[in-house]
């Protein structure tokens, strides 16, 4: 009985907090589908991210870039001066705590939601997955753990969501200064190569360089947000899918009337909108919602003479 009581209260102040953080209001709003793609590629980030960490990275004394490799720098450096190792899962997981909170206040709910979903799933995947040397040539462990490493961070750039670190840091100075500031995780990247050459020779400062430069080339093959496509939609409710793709997506469309079938000559319209690879996920949501029956021909790599606004999602 008394369990039965502490239980119950446990709940409702769980419950009381969560909608005093509004976490309920936003876990509503977000459709079953984006819950599925998001929290999937977040699965695949976090297995991605702890086999190059577990296998290849840790092994070889090899250093990730952003806040995955600033977390191996602590677990190494607690190893060194403490006298007990700190797990990179945990270090990984307490640098993402205060940003996650800037990130709930200063970005957005949802975008906080799938973060704390992607650091939680890549902090007890590298907790859980065996740390195991297959090589002992660091190059080998620099070149394979930056490869899947990429093959991580790509897949979760391509559904929108973000591992944390130095992402929210950048979003956050972006939206308040407006300006671009790529600096943040270079400064970043050179303290880890720093401190891995300081701590191990500078020789891992060399690996964890090419490391990162691997890492961030799969990650430009895999991620394709950049990409341009052309969508043309014949529809019924023109109006509707304009208010939709300019509220949601933020994009300008251009709307040829009396366009006439072949077939049953039934007259519609024409929508001609442009918006990248990252929007095009959001893009079926919406035609799905307010016009199921419509006909959506969709071009890739489209060139673009003129203004096209690169929009943060």
């Amino acid at each position: 009985m008394k369990k039965s009581k502490i239980y119950n209260r446990l709940r409702y102040y769980l419950r009381r907090l969560a909608y005093d953080f509004k976490l309920i209001r936003v876990l509503k709003s977000i459709s079953r589908e984006k819950y599925d793609e998001k929290i999937s590629a977040s699965l695949i980030y976090g297995f991605l991210s702890a086999v190059a960490v577990n296998l290849f990275f840790q092994p070889g004394h090899v250093y990730s870039s952003g806040a995955t490799g600033l977390a191996q720098i602590l677990a190494a450096l607690s190893t060194r001066f403490l006298g007990f190792t700190i797990p990179v899962s945990v270090t990984f997981y307490l640098i993402n705590i205060p940003l996650m909170i800037l990130a709930w206040y200063q970005i957005g709910h949802k975008f906080t939601v799938f973060t704390f979903i992607t650091v939680s799933m890549s902090s007890l995947f590298i907790q859980f997955v065996p740390e195991v040397t297959l090589t002992n040539d660091p190059i080998i462990n620099a070149l394979f753990g930056g490869v899947i490493m990429g093959m991580g961070i790509g897949f979760a750039l391509r559904s929108n969501i973000s591992s944390g670190g130095t992402d929210i840091v950048s979003l956050t100075v972006r939206k308040k200064t407006g300006r671009n500031v790529g600096n943040i995780s270079f400064m970043v990247n050179g303290m880890i190569m720093i401190i891995a050459g300081v701590t191990f020779g500078w020789k891992y400062a060399l690996y964890s360089m090419i490391t990162i430069f691997v890492s961030s080339r799969v990650t430009d093959a895999v991620f394709t947000k950049q990409k341009r496509m052309q969508a043309m939609i014949v529809t019924n409710h023109p109006d509707k899918v304009i208010e939709k793709i300019h509220k949601k997506l933020h994009r300008g469309a251009t709307m040829i009337h009396d366009a006439e079938g072949t077939y049953n000559h039934e007259r519609k319209a024409v929508l001609i909108t442009v918006i990248t690879r990252a929007e095009f996920n959001e893009f079926k949501q919406i035609m799905k919602q307010v016009d199921p029956s419509a006909f959506v021909s969709v071009s890739e790599n489209v060139h673009i003479l003129g203004r096209f606004v690169e929009t943060e999602n």
